[in-house]
């Protein structure tokens, strides 16, 4: 898709929150830090989320408001608190999260003003964890049949994930990104079986559910991007890089994807449209927390000192 005359606009749906890492504590939520990414890069994205009226929620919104998110789909809730989550990460540096329930972003409503600006612009991105409870989940519904463009993030945390859910979510994507165990719980739940190779799980899952986009991310070994419409798998390699944290890193790979894909002009290929998504999602990854601040001429430099080795393969399905 092309930029042209009009600037690309966006919604991130779903929650927003205080990590309490064991640093500190640092703004997070999956959606919002999608959100932070699209605006840094010119992609003007609001986030539609609801926080408490306490403490917590009046420091988030002005932490956001510093971040260049724009709050003005915030919701407020008089009785939730906003939401915390609890953060340890391991001697490998995995994180693990205890993600307190209910909170403020449980209850997030739509109205006619809502919904009328989702059908005006160019994308909607959601996640699955949202949806824990039946009041945002039907919100979300109510949304999705509005949107132009769907891009779900699936983001799986036990114990508030379940196959109804997940599939009424996917059957409305036009795009989904997820990581390789997500890939292989919801392929399993479709009949996938142990000797299903990743390609044939991700077919399987495009197939039954109608997606013509679908990028599956690995950790240190890269992404791969799937292309219904031209039949073709694309892997492309992460950063090698000194891991701080990996706090976000999928969530701004998605984001830069997402901002080169809607601002492509003529000439831009796909190669240069997943080298830009790790390079951002390697930036983060030797940063501290999912929204570290930066410029473009830090990105430039960044990858200038990390250039990526161009071992990506391209593979036209048969």
């Amino acid at each position: 898709m092309r930029n042209g005359d009009k600037s690309i606009q966006g919604i991130c749906f779903g929650e927003v929150l205080w990590d309490n890492l064991p640093t500190g504590k640092k703004l997070g939520g999956a959606p919002l830090n999608v959100a932070y990414h699209l605006n840094k890069l010119g992609v003007v994205t609001r986030m539609l989320t609801r926080i408490g009226r306490d403490e917590n929620g009046s420091e988030l919104l002005s932490a956001c408001e510093q971040l260049g998110i724009p709050t003005t789909l915030f919701q407020f809730d008089d009785s939730l608190p906003t939401s915390t989550v609890e953060v340890t990460i391991d001697a490998e540096r995995n994180v693990q999260y205890e993600i307190v329930y209910p909170v403020a972003w449980d209850r997030i409503a739509v109205d006619t003003v809502v919904l009328e600006e989702v059908e005006v612009i160019d994308f909607l991105v959601y996640g699955s964890l949202a949806c824990r409870d039946e009041i945002s989940f039907q919100s979300l519904l109510l949304l999705l049949e509005k949107a132009r463009f769907r891009v779900m993030d699936v983001n799986l945390r036990a114990p508030y994930f379940g196959p109804e859910k997940i599939h009424s979510l996917l059957k409305y994507a036009d795009f989904v990104k997820m990581n390789a165990e997500e890939l292989h719980i919801i392929s399993d739940w479709n009949g996938a079986t142990a000797t299903s190779t990743d390609q044939q799980r991700v077919d399987l899952i495009m197939e039954r559910f109608a997606i013509q986009e679908v990028i599956v991310t690995y950790g240190a070994d890269g992404a791969v991007y799937h292309f219904k419409k031209d039949n073709i798998s694309y892997h492309f390699p992460a950063l090698k890089v000194q891991v701080e944290d990996t706090i976000g890193s999928g969530d701004s790979f998605l984001a830069a994807f997402l901002a080169k894909r809607f601002q492509m002009q003529d000439g831009v290929q796909l190669e240069e449209v997943l080298e830009f998504a790790a390079t951002l999602s390697g930036f983060v990854t030797q940063s501290s927390g999912a929204c570290p601040a930066y410029s473009p001429e830090d990105i430039n430099r960044f990858h200038w000192l990390n250039p990526i080795f161009r071992d990506s393969n391209l593979k036209v399905k048969q």
